[in-house]
């Protein structure tokens, strides 16, 4: 066992010996680390589920099935790029490139289509593209030694003008909707769209990566003390090369999907996205400072924010007041999460 790996597995014991210590110990690791999901999740969980009953009780037609699937539906793509953020803002990296990458790989999407490739095989060059693209950013923030903020910021505008210059500043259409990447991939198999699938696929994949693989253990490691894991051994240039390449990833994985579902590639979509996914994750309990993230939660902030948007239409909002009114509920659902942080610490 190398160096590397030995203060891995000395930060998990460490981290799993004081989830006991909190949790009274002598009940083995599972039961700590399934109460602290607990623990972690249920804040942002109430927080949601109070949203969604308040909206529902004056407007029953709220909590109809096809509504309810509308507004997950709608949280897909801001919810993907969330679950690549987490890993992002849990070693102190931030990826603001996300909106760009996500308009740079739908118009490659469309343009490969378009141009006679068949729309499956598209699929893995606009996955290719994103990892490419948060591999970039990554070197980039390593070898000019700059903040990932600020890198980001700058790609952001890059990715999108390229986006725009391939597409002429025009949508592209004209592609074969009548393939099955469009009537099967942007539909709804079993009644429920194919997106909301592969959304709940990667949660269970995220979630367990970040917290019960060494690779998760090291973003948290390198969030907590990035000196004291770089002096550890730790790669801290490698997990963040990784880590912003699966940001890349998962921006790619939704591009893939809105491509299917809107049937265009259009390179002035997901403007604003890359703020929307950062207060998602921080809705869900991830924190800027690092050290630790939550996969589930960064989604349940995703879907507050999807249910915020369409409650508004049924209490006729006015949509001046769209931006004030989500604004105003991502304050409270930080202030919620955040004493029920506390309740739970003053409990133990």
């Amino acid at each position: 066992m190398t160096e590397t790996e030995r203060a891995v597995d000395d930060a998990d014991d460490a981290d799993d010996a004081e989830r006991a210590r909190e949790q009274g110990g002598g009940q083995g690791r599972s039961t700590p680390v399934r109460r602290r999901w607990v623990r972690d999740e249920f804040g942002v969980l109430l927080v949601l589920g109070s949203l969604i009953a308040g909206i529902g009780i004056p407007y029953p037609d709220f909590l109809g099935t096809d509504n309810l699937l509308s507004t997950a539906h709608n949280s897909v793509y801001i919810s993907l790029m969330a679950c690549g953020m987490v890993f992002a803002l849990s070693m102190r990296e931030v990826d603001l490139s996300v909106g760009g990458t996500y308009a740079m790989c739908l118009v490659v999407g469309a343009l490969l289509i378009r141009d006679g490739t068949a729309p499956w095989l598209a699929v893995p060059v606009m996955l290719v593209t994103g990892i490419v693209l948060g591999v970039f950013n990554a070197l980039v923030t390593t070898l000019l030694a700059l903040p990932s903020f600020i890198v980001t910021l700058g790609t952001l505008m890059l990715f999108r003008g390229v986006g725009l210059a391939l597409a002429d500043g025009k949508q592209i259409t004209d592609l074969p909707l009548d393939d099955s990447f469009f009537t099967f991939a942007g539909g709804d198999p079993g009644g429920v769209p194919f997106a909301l699938w592969v959304l709940l696929a990667v949660i269970v994949v995220l979630a367990v990566v970040l917290s019960r693989t060494r690779f998760g253990a090291r973003v948290r490691a390198i969030g907590s003390n990035p000196d004291a894991a770089a002096f550890s051994g730790i790669p801290v240039v490698r997990t963040r090369i990784q880590a912003l390449a699966l940001s890349g990833l998962t921006t790619a994985c939704a591009a893939t999907l809105a491509l299917a579902f809107y049937g265009a590639g259009d390179p002035t979509l997901g403007q604003g996205y890359e703020l929307q996914a950062i207060a998602a994750c921080i809705i869900g309990g991830t924190p800027l400072a690092g050290g630790r993230g939550s996969v589930v939660g960064a989604v349940a902030g995703a879907m507050i924010l999807s249910v915020v948007a369409s409650g508004l239409v049924f209490f006729e909002v006015p949509i001046n007041w769209t931006s004030f009114a989500t604004g105003g509920v991502i304050l409270v659902a930080v202030a919620a999460d955040s004493a029920l942080r506390r309740t739970g610490r003053r409990r133990r």
